[in-house]
């Protein structure tokens, strides 16, 4: 399930510097931090779905209930709740509150994916949506014919629902973005004119901004009158900078009527290289209309992302915490025997670090159990002629630099056990295509290559359940890119559940 080549890790500024891709020869465009241009204040996207905010606002209620009657004093034990307050009636009542309860805060704009707004605005949007919500649960204590839901209780509701519905709410924010991009979004400017400097100004400054400018790109520049940030280069170096750096998103701001051609090169280079690309809504000048759609403030914006960009995303990161949470737990008596085994066979340290490719290029730490002598990338040059797999990957089944037990663990996958920590710590999920090395990437002879790092790398993925080390280069990009473009839910359980068959027989492991 991993390349043969094996290092000692470096400093992690090394592993983020210096890399030009391609061997091309292009010039690296520089990177230019923006001052002030992050708040953590910012909201990311996605952080809830509608299915939790009703069911976190019935369970409130209904615990509201509970303990007002508790309060009171009344004998009420589950039974007797489950069998005398669970009527049809009842039952009704709640299917009326979660659609009204959905309905407001979709009104609310609490589920506008395009909205990107600050924590204290999403406060206030949550407790007016929740005001009209406790409104709605009136419903119980008019109706309630024994008189055990009173209206005390919807004050008590309102008050619980707030505080529930703003943790649930940033939870599901630290379980996607954060995990995926630690919470920093790197934007490059297309353009350079004027409203390609009030999108600066309204996306990358001021009290909250939303994004970390890396600079613009424009094959024609205007001057920046004193805009701190400098020019990347034309769009014909779009694509090579995109490789070069973790960018999560472009936005196009060239005029329309003279720069036809260069929005369309940009927006097929994003495209191919799996990068989201946003332009400007404001195609046509306009005087008393509105955009119904708004970003930062009046900054109206087209999305066009190239991966699922949904609230399934918040699911699957809460998948992968409690699966490796269970999968530690579990296998703790086989990472604690392997680790023993690594140390007492061969001379070096437990585990090899390695620096991997990881959700949109960004690189991380990849940690595994070491399977090859300390001096593994030294050797490296001595045995590449025996390369045993066609394209950039090395792949060779009896590496020479494996130590005893190294063969073993590899067949049995024991070595890729240490990579539940990645997955805890948001640089991995459990389903999802390989992380590459630097070595592997840097030999990738077409940049549209790189939309296999559009998502977060997996521990296992089709690859894995289709053949592994069998199968050629081609055929693993193949299967990377038509999982991202047919991602679901489904499709990685069912990955899972096939995962654990194939790792036992070792089919395809080298």
């Amino acid at each position: 399930m991993a390349t043969a080549q094996e290092h000692r890790p470096q400093r992690s500024s090394d592993w983020a510097d210096g890399w030009t891709p391609f061997n091309s020869g292009r010039p690296r465009a520089a990177r230019v931090p923006e001052r002030g241009s992050y708040s953590r204040s910012a909201a990311p996207r996605h952080g809830a779905h509608p299915a939790v905010d009703a069911l976190v606002a019935v369970v409130t209620l209904i615990v509201a209930f509970v303990l007002m009657n508790l309060a009171e004093n009344r004998t009420m034990s589950l039974v007797d709740f489950m069998t005398m307050r669970i009527s049809v009636k009842n039952v009704m009542l709640i299917a009326v509150l979660s659609y009204c309860w959905v309905a407001l805060f979709r009104s609310f704009g609490l589920y506008d994916a395009r909205r990107i707004m600050s924590w204290e605005e999403e406060t206030l949007r949550v407790i007016g949506a929740c005001l009209l919500g406790a409104l709605v649960a009136l419903i119980f204590p008019v109706t309630s014919v024994s008189r055990a839901f009173r209206f005390d209780t919807t004050a008590l509701f309102f008050v619980a629902v707030v505080g529930t519905t703003l943790i649930a709410r940033r939870i599901g924010h630290m379980l996607t973005e954060r995990g995926m991009t630690g919470g920093v979004r790197n934007l490059v400017i297309v353009g350079s004119g004027p409203r390609a400097r009030r999108a600066y100004r309204e996306m990358c400054l001021g009290d909250q901004p939303q994004y970390v400018c890396l600079g613009f790109v424009d094959s024609e520049p205007v001057p920046m009158n004193g805009t701190p940030i400098r020019m990347l280069g034309g769009i014909a170096e779009l694509e090579s900078l995109l490789v070069q750096e973790p960018i999560d998103e472009v936005l196009i701001a060239l005029p329309i009527k003279s720069q036809y051609a260069g929005v369309q090169r940009a927006l097929r280079i994003c495209e191919r290289m799996g990068v989201q690309a946003t332009y400007l809504a404001d195609v046509f000048e306009h005087g008393l209309a509105r955009p119904r759609f708004e970003q930062a403030e009046s900054l109206a914006v087209v999305t066009l992302p190239t991966r699922a960009d949904d609230s399934r995303l918040m699911v699957k990161r809460g998948i992968d915490i409690i699966g490796a949470t269970c999968a530690v737990v579990l296998l703790s008596p086989v990472l604690l025997v392997t680790a023993l085994a690594v140390k007492m066979t061969s001379p070096g340290p437990v585990f090899f670090i390695q620096p991997r490719y990881g959700f949109n290029r960004r690189r991380f730490p990849m940690i595994k159990f070491r399977t090859m002598v300390v001096d593994a990338e030294q050797r490296m040059k001595d045995i590449e002629h025996l390369n045993e797999a066609a394209g950039p990957i090395f792949k060779i089944k009896k590496d020479p630099r494996l130590t005893k037990i190294g063969s073993f663990l590899r067949e049995a996958s024991v070595d890729e056990l240490p990579q539940l920590f990645n997955v805890l710590l948001g640089h991995m999920s459990l389903v999802g295509p390989r992380p590459m090395s630097v070595r592997d990437v840097s030999r990738f002879s077409e940049a549209t290559l790189m939309r296999r790092f559009s998502v977060l790398p997996g521990m296992t993925g089709l690859w894995q359940v289709s053949g592994r080390s069998s199968l050629t280069f081609t055929d693993w990009i193949a299967l990377d890119l038509k999982y991202i473009d047919n991602w679901s839910l489904m499709e990685d359980l069912r990955i899972l559940l096939i995962t654990v068959p194939v790792v036992v027989r070792g089919r395809g492991a080298m």
